[in-house]
C-alpha cells in the first residue's frame, strides 16, 4: 500500500507535468465539435447551485437510455434523484452538492422476464452488466458535457458506489439480480476545470503484436503525478491516506459482491 513520499524536487517536477498535459489530437482535428467535448471532460467536484432544467436533465437520462450493449440486452438501470429526493432517501446532501445524481446500477434480472442469456455463467453474466452499465454512464456524462453541464462518477465518495453496493442495494430496495455501480453527481461548474488528470502515454497502453512490458521509469512517473496532483488539491489528505479509506473498504465490499453475483443473482 505504501507509495512513498515525493522530496520537493520530485513533486515540483510531477506537478510541472500535470501543467502541461494535453490530449494529443492531430492538427486536422483541432476543432471537431463533439471531439472537444470527450478530451475537455474533467470531473467536477464544485457546483453552483443553479438547477438543471428538466429538458436537458431529461436529454442526459436519455442518452444514457439508447447506449449501445452486449446483444442489446440493455442491463441497466437509474436511480434518478434531485437534490430533496437524495436528502430524504439518505438523509444528507448529494455529494459535492450537485443539483441531480443517478445511481448507475447493472441490471441482469429484467431480461429474465423473456430470455435467460447466461443461465450458468453468473461471472459472465455480472462482467456484461457492469460493461454495459457502464458504457450507459458514459453516455450521460458526455451529454451532461455538451448541454454545459458537469459531472463526476463516484464509487466511493457519501457511499456512493460499489464499495458501498450492500448499503446502497439496502436503501433503495433493489431486488437480487441488481448491483449498483456508482453515482452520476451532475451541476453548473463552480470554478474552473482542472487539468487533465495524469494520463499514461500512448506507448504504455497502445501495441500491435506482442504485448508491451510496462515501463517502469513511465509507471513511476505517473505515480508522481498521482500523488503530487492529489496533495495539491486537497490539502489535508494524501493519496496514500485515500488509498487506505478503499483499502479498509475493499475486503467488506468483496464479500458482499460475492454474495450479489453468486449467491443473490437469480432473485
Amino acid at each position: 500500500m505504501a507509495v512513498g513520499k515525493l522530496n520537493a524536487a520530485r513533486s515540483a517536477r510531477a506537478l510541472w507535468r500535470i501543467l502541461r498535459g494535453r490530449p494529443r489530437v492531430p492538427p486536422s482535428l483541432k476543432d471537431n465539435a463533439l471531439l472537444q467535448v470527450i478530451l475537455n471532460r474533467r470531473s467536477m467536484r464544485q457546483f453552483k447551485q443553479d438547477p438543471i432544467p428538466e429538458d436537458v436533465f431529461q436529454a442526459i437520462l436519455e442518452a444514457g437510455r439508447v447506449a449501445p450493449s452486449t446483444v442489446n440486452l440493455q442491463t441497466w438501470s437509474f436511480a434518478v434523484f434531485d437534490a430533496p429526493g437524495w436528502r430524504q432517501k439518505f438523509g444528507r446532501p448529494i455529494p459535492f452538492r450537485g443539483a441531480r445524481a443517478v445511481i448507475v446500477i447493472a441490471d441482469t434480472g429484467r431480461d429474465r422476464e423473456v430470455l435467460d442469456a447466461f443461465p450458468y455463467s453468473p461471472l459472465i453474466e455480472y462482467t456484461i452488466g457492469v460493461m454495459n452499465a457502464s458504457l450507459a454512464a458514459m453516455n450521460m456524462n458526455l451529454a451532461a458535457e455538451a448541454l454545459g453541464v458537469s459531472s463526476v462518477m463516484l464509487s466511493e465518495t457519501g457511499r456512493s458506489g460499489i464499495l458501498d453496493a450492500k448499503y446502497l442495494k439496502e436503501c433503495l430496495g433493489l431486488p437480487g439480480h441488481t448491483v449498483p455501480l456508482m453515482t452520476i453527481v451532475f451541476g453548473y461548474p463552480r470554478g474552473e476545470y482542472p487539468p487533465m488528470p495524469p494520463k499514461l502515454p500512448g506507448e504504455q497502453v497502445f501495441f500491435q503484436g506482442s504485448y508491451p512490458a510496462p515501463d517502469k521509469d513511465v509507471m513511476r512517473d505517473w505515480l508522481d503525478q498521482m500523488v503530487a496532483g492529489y496533495k495539491a488539491g486537497h490539502l489535508r489528505s494524501s493519496f496514500e491516506s485515500q488509498l487506505q479509506v478503499y483499502h479498509n473498504k475493499i475486503g467488506q465490499a468483496e464479500r458482499d459482491l460475492e454474495e450479489m453475483v453468486y449467491y443473490g443473482g437469480k432473485k
